[in-house]
């Protein structure tokens, strides 16, 4: 937008403040509305469904407008944060009365998606992240800081892959990049995108935004000097939230570092086809988080969130989450852990805002009811001897002095806001109270005054009264306004009645409205202190959030343990993973039917399993629940199954499922073998790798050729824990050649023209693929399922008369060299089909006897 001088003066104004914010949408406080003009309007217009109107002219051309209600903003603003948007709030500081021109206006907050900490606008169950990415196409910094929390972490990353699977784990609301640069790589990026200045992202000044923030000297004592990337990503960062905020960050206290060897690593593709806390479709349902999330506070959602998407390799820390598991079952003390945890709000939430200058009195009073019950919760852990829980009870400390403070502080029930008072308990200030009472004795006064004024002026119907535009009056009927004293001025005239002021009224209002003034002034000047005072405390509270939330956690595995019939995993050194009878965490709770139960046996001699059977078998079920196991086992609950030993892990892949990326140009084969290729560079012997049909996406010849080299490649040079489900029958004869290799299937059984599938893993290959059957089990017609039949009878006669050789079924790349095309349907089969035995005159079917007769012996011919 080019500066206008025909502008009007408030348009003018506008646009002044516009040029600061460009990026984002400006509300324009006006009266009662923020007010949008120009692109913004048309924008918000769209994203939020509400009118576009018109205001003056600018170029001739009418200027784009759409407007808010004030009241409605957070609903409002919610909506458009949702959206990857950011929005500047302008709001009026100057007096209407005084004012010549435009009232003054000025940005008072900046909301974006990363740095929100308004209640009304974050899922309380999910992280809301704010990272930064700096480096090239070898070597990443990435930060992310959780600005609700003032959770500040970093991480190097030295490749794509890495990356990838790094913003597939931490979903960042926003994400900060360099001007220009676009990221390698083909991976999804959040949706709110923010472009920084590159001299933001300069390691001096990073280096001395954070020391300053921290009050520390240097970041050695961070363990982080190694990491100058991340550092930089870490400044600008920090240089943001500083621009947006215009505040203080006394909660954000330094930085910690996260380095991929300790965690198990789960790359994007495996992370989505795992379902951990996304399914495939993008919704939070039948996802592993949300059968394992029974928490009973949203801080401990959060984490048990963030323990599923970071199992650890640490064995000793995980086997602390056990123990700490175990000892609530066996003295059956979840449950009144769980109650006592109930009462207590998001404490972790509520710091930072306090932190920020930004908390409301319900927020304090949630603050304060939250602490009174750790008492409780401290009986409740007393007599527990697990040191993990131990170590979260002398974190979760009682805080009596704060407790106190804001007992005699803040009202039982305070209003939500503070501008309009009535926050502050009696009691709690001394000159508060007197202020206060002086607005309370108000009324015993104008009764006393209206009733002397009624006897004094011999007027029955005086009335004594008061409105925000004239203050207090005498209000006397125009038919007695002849009767007033003398000393009576007159304040308004009405079409039946006049109001008059006295000087004993007009000294008790200047009195009265001055008291409610200081008052008003008074209570949020102390408000105001309190959160001072509150912040003082602030690092040993985060210490207490987030020992409470790792309780929730600890008590919602215990529980989840007990429901759902998980055991207790065994963690050890020894290479291996034995599982018996383990089951589908989430199918199993979704599905109608019993889940079968199922067996897996990996160690040294037997490192990769060839998986047959028919479709809808159970394959990818029988999977998925192995990488499931495993991975919940790492992150420290117990696991749905009899028992189970995991030996060292260190990587989960997969390689499953079909889809393409039409937007990238790469199609479901190219997305195939990428996802491959990575499992094949990274995997090690300590890995598990889930293989699901390798190459169905290209021919015979050339998909069976890749499956095989792939299976070959993993068993004998990789030797990774593998899961290889194919439909290869060739890939059976693969234990026959290499040693470590093993085949089991998934069972089922004909009945009839049908299928029941067993969904039970059986040792040794399957006997047939079952694949006319599952066609007709999807509603294929019926028509087509025979003339599928009667070819497969075609090509089974073929293979036995040139292998010399009896097979039940026959793969298409056994049939290959002799169909090198896929050979047209029979004639006298066509011919066959097109008969209507009922219609035919004797004479006509003998007719047709000769001329299928004849048919046949062409096609011999």
């Amino acid at each position: 937008m080019k500066k206008n001088n025909n502008h009007t003066p408030m348009i003018q104004q506008y646009l002044r403040i516009k040029a600061e914010y460009p990026e984002m949408l400006v509300f324009y406080r006006m009266g009662d509305f923020y007010e949008l003009f120009f692109s913004d309007a048309e924008k918000a217009s769209r994203l939020l469904n509400i009118t576009l109107t018109k205001r003056g002219k600018s170029d001739g051309k009418p200027i784009p407008m759409a407007g808010i209600p004030y009241h409605a903003a957070e609903n409002y603003l919610a909506k458009l944060v949702k959206q990857g948007e950011s929005i500047a709030i302008c709001e009026q500081i100057g007096d209407p009365a005084t004012s010549k021109g435009p009232v003054e206006r000025k940005v008072m907050r900046v909301v974006t998606p990363g740095t929100v900490t308004d209640e009304a606008l974050l899922e309380e169950r999910q992280d809301n992240l704010l990272a930064a990415l700096y480096g090239s196409e070898a070597q990443f910094g990435l930060a992310t800081l959780d600005l609700t929390s003032g959770r500040f972490i970093i991480q190097q990353l030295n490749a794509v892959e890495a990356l990838s699977g790094e913003l597939e784990r931490l979903r960042p609301a926003e994400l900060l990049l360099v001007e220009d640069y676009t990221p390698p790589g083909e991976f999804h990026l959040p949706g709110g995108i923010t472009r920084r200045p590159i001299w933001h992202f300069d390691l001096e000044t990073a280096e001395r935004l954070l020391t300053r923030q921290f009050g520390t000297r240097d970041l050695g004592g961070f363990g982080c000097t190694d990491q100058p990337l991340a550092i930089a990503a870490a400044g600008c960062l920090m240089q943001y939230v500083n621009d947006t905020q215009q505040s203080a960050l006394p909660h954000i206290r330094g930085l910690s570092v996260e380095r991929r060897e300790e965690t198990v690593i789960i790359d994007a593709a495996t992370r989505r086809n795992l379902e951990l806390d996304y399914s495939l479709s993008g919704q939070n349902q039948h996802t592993l988080a949300g059968i394992m999330d029974r928490t009973v506070t949203p801080m401990g959602s959060r984490m048990l969130r963030r323990w599923i998407n970071r199992p650890l390799r640490d064995i000793e820390k995980v086997r602390g989450r056990h123990d700490a598991i175990g000892q609530l079952l066996e003295q059956q003390a979840h449950p009144d852990l769980k109650e006592v945890l109930q009462g207590i709000g998001d404490i972790e939430r509520i710091l930072a805002r306090i932190a920020l200058k930004s908390a409301r009195p319900r927020d304090l009073a949630t603050l304060r009811d939250s602490l009174s019950r750790l008492p409780a919760l401290q009986e409740q852990l007393t007599e527990r001897h697990a040191p993990l829980l131990q170590q979260l009870a002398a974190e979760a400390s009682t805080h009596p002095g704060i407790v106190d403070l804001l007992q005699r502080a803040i009202i039982e029930n305070p209003p939500m806001l503070i501008r309009d008072g009535g926050v502050l308990a009696n009691g709690y200030d001394a000159q508060l109270d007197e202020l206060r009472n002086l607005s309370k004795n108000a009324d015993q006064f104008l009764l006393d005054l209206e009733a002397r004024e009624k006897e004094r002026t011999g007027i029955s119907n005086l009335k004594v009264s008061y409105n925000r535009v004239h203050g207090y009056y005498i209000e006397i009927s125009r038919s007695q306004s002849d009767s007033v004293p003398d000393d009576y001025v007159r304040r308004q005239t009405l079409k039946g009645a006049e109001r008059f002021i006295i000087p004993e009224l007009k000294k008790f209002e200047d009195q009265v409205l001055s008291a409610r003034e200081r008052s008003l002034a008074r209570e949020k000047s102390l408000y105001d202190q309190l959160l001072d005072k509150l912040q003082e405390s602030i690092p040993s509270l985060q210490q207490c959030a987030t020992a409470l939330a790792s309780l929730d956690v600890i008590s919602n595995f215990a529980e989840r343990a007990e429901r759902l019939d998980l055991s207790l995993p065994q963690l050890d050194d020894q290479p291996g993973i034995s599982i018996v009878d383990g089951r589908h965490p989430v199918v199993e709770q979704v599905s109608d039917t019993p889940f079968v139960a199922n067996s897996v046996e990996l160690d040294d001699k037997r490192r990769i399993l060839i998986i047959t059977g028919p479709n809808m078998g159970g394959k990818s079920t029988f999977m998925r629940q192995t990488a499931l196991i495993v991975l919940m086992a790492c992150a420290g609950s117990f696991v749905p199954a009899a028992s189970a030993r995991i030996g060292p892990i260190d990587r989960i892949f997969s390689r499953i499922g079909a889809s393409d990326d039409l937007a990238g140009g790469r199609s479901t084969f190219m997305v195939e073998m990428e996802e491959t290729a990575n499992i094949l560079h990274n995997a090690t012997k300590n890995s598990l790798v889930l293989m699901d049909e390798v190459g169905r996406g290209t021919s015979t010849f050339d998909g069976l050729s890749l499956a095989w080299s792939c299976g070959v490649e993993l068993a004998t040079e990789i030797r990774a824990y593998t899961l290889f489900a194919t439909h290869y029958f060739e890939l059976t004869t693969l234990p026959e050649e290499y040693p470590g290799i093993a085949n089991v299937h998934l069972d089922a059984v004909e009945h009839g023209d049908s299928i029941v599938f067993l969904h039970a893993v059986r040792e040794g290959p399957a006997n047939q693929s079952y694949g006319l059957q599952v066609a007709a089990l999807a509603g294929v017609p019926r028509t087509i399922i025979d003339r599928a039949r009667f070819r497969l009878r075609e090509l089974e006669q073929s293979a036995t008369n040139h292998k010399g050789q009896q097979v039940s079924q026959l793969s298409l790349f056994a049939s290959a060299p002799e169909t090198k095309t896929a050979a047209p349907p029979s004639p006298v089969v066509e011919a066959v089909e097109k008969l209507n035995p009922d219609e035919l005159t004797p004479r006509e079917a003998l007719d047709e006897v000769y001329r299928l007769k004849a048919l046949s012996e062409k096609a011999t011919d």
